[in-house]
C-alpha cells in the first residue's frame, strides 16, 4: 500500500486573523455568510501592496485551492465575493501596470537571461549562499512555503487556454513539476520534505500569519494571472520568469543548505531545480513562449508584463528580507522557535 505523501494536512487551513478593514470584512463574511463586504471605493483607498488588501485577496484566492476549515466550498463562486475580488484585483493590477516598464517578450526575456557577474546586494540567494545563517534559511523556507506548496497549480490553469507547441511544452514542464507520475517527487512534496529537514511545520498555509505583505503579493500575482483567461499571456511571462531564473538561484541555495548542514532533503529540493529548470528554461523559451506568440502575436506585451511584474514583486520581497536580516532581526511577524543546527556534511560535489 502506498503511503500518503500529500504536502497538506488532513484538516484544511484555518482562516487567518485579519490585518485591517478589508481583510476583516472578508474573513468575517466567510465565517458567517453575512455582513457588509468591502466596496470598490474602500479597495481603492488602501495601499495595493499593503498587508490588508493582499491578505483579503489571498484569502479569496485560497477558496480556489484548498479552502479553509469550516468555510463552505460553495463560497468559491459566491457572487458577492467575486465582486469584492474583482475590486481588489483592479487595485492590484492598476498599481502593477503603473509600476513596471512596458516591455515586449523578447526584451523582457533578454533581461532574465543575463546573470549578473557579481551580486548587486539585492539578491536573496547570493546572500544566503555567502553568509546566510540557519535561522534565515528557515525563515526563507517558511515564507516560500506559501508559494512552493502550491507550486505549478496556478500555472496548470493556463493549459486549456493554449494550443499546439505552447500547450505541449507547458504540459511537459508541468508533468515534471507534478513528479512525472511519482507522488513522492511532486515538487510541492519535495519542498515539504525540505521543510521537515529544517524542523518547520509542513502543513499547507501554516505560516500565513507570519508572512509580510510582500510575500502575499508574490503568491497573489500567480493566482491572479492563473484565474483570468484574459491574462494568459502574463501568466506565461510569470512562468518564464520563474523557470529561466530558477537554475542559477537554486544552485546558490543548494550550496547554502549544504554549508549550514540543513539536511539531505533540503539540499535535494534545490539540486532538483538546478537540473530540471536548466532543461525547462529551453522548453519555456523555445516552445511555450515562442509557440504562444506564433499563435497569438497580440499577447507579446502581456508576456512582457508578466515578466516585469514578477521581477517587481520579487524585488520588493528581497528588499524586505534583506533589510531585516542585515539588521539581524526576523523578517517574520514573529520569530520561529530556535533549533539546533546539524553539523555541515562535506559533499563530493
Amino acid at each position: 500500500m502506498t503511503a500518503d505523501l500529500g504536502a497538506a494536512r488532513p484538516a484544511r487551513p484555518q482562516l487567518p486573523p485579519p490585518r485591517g478593514c478589508l481583510s476583516g470584512a472578508v474573513i468575517s463574511w466567510l465565517r458567517t455568510g453575512e455582513g457588509p463586504l468591502p466596496t470598490r471605493e474602500e479597495a481603492q483607498r488602501e495601499d495595493p501592496y499593503g498587508a490588508d488588501l493582499q491578505l483579503a485577496l489571498y484569502v479569496l484566492y485560497e477558496l480556489h485551492y484548498q479552502g479553509f476549515d469550516h468555510v463552505d466550498d460553495d463560497h468559491e463562486w459566491a457572487p458577492e465575493l467575486l465582486v469584492v475580488r474583482r475590486c481588489l484585483e483592479e487595485a492590484f493590477l492598476r498599481a502593477l501596470r503603473a509600476d513596471v516598464p512596458a516591455l515586449g517578450a523578447r526584451e523582457a526575456l533578454a533581461g532574465l537571461l543575463t546573470e549578473p557577474a557579481a551580486d548587486d546586494g539585492n539578491s536573496v540567494s547570493h546572500y544566503l549562499q555567502r553568509e546566510g545563517r540557519l535561522w534565515q534559511l528557515r525563515e526563507y523556507a517558511a515564507l516560500r512555503s506559501l508559494y512552493h506548496l502550491k507550486e505549478a497549480d496556478p500555472h496548470a490553469w493556463v493549459l486549456p487556454r493554449l494550443r499546439g507547441r505552447a500547450k505541449a511544452g507547458m504540459a511537459a514542464i508541468e508533468f515534471d513539476e507534478f513528479g512525472a507520475g511519482r507522488a513522492e517527487d511532486i515538487h510541492a512534496q519535495l519542498f515539504a520534505d525540505l521543510m521537515a529537514d529544517l524542523a518547520l511545520e509542513t502543513a499547507y498555509g501554516h505560516y500565513l500569519d507570519l508572512a509580510p505583505a510582500e510575500t502575499l503579493a508574490v503568491v497573489n500575482l500567480m493566482s491572479l494571472l492563473g484565474l483570468h483567461r484574459s491574462l494568459r499571456g502574463a501568466l506565461i511571462g510569470h512562468f518564464a520568469s520563474v523557470e529561466v531564473t530558477s537554475s542559477p538561484g537554486a544552485r546558490r541555495l543548494a550550496e547554502a543548505m549544504r554549508r549550514t548542514g540543513a539536511g539531505p532533503a533540503a539540499e535535494r529540493f534545490y539540486d532538483e531545480h538546478v537540473e530540471a529548470d536548466a532543461v525547462h528554461e529551453q522548453v519555456v523559451r523555445r516552445e511555450v513562449v515562442d509557440g504562444l506568440l506564433r499563435d497569438e502575436p497580440g499577447l507579446d506585451a502581456d508576456v512582457g508584463f508578466g515578466i516585469a511584474a514578477t521581477g517587481l514583486l520579487e524585488g520588493r520581497l528581497a528588499g524586505c528580507l534583506l533589510g531585516a536580516w542585515r539588521a539581524d532581526r526576523s523578517a517574520l511577524a514573529a520569530p520561529l522557535p530556535t533549533v539546533r543546527a546539524r553539523m555541515p556534511v562535506r559533499s563530493a560535489r
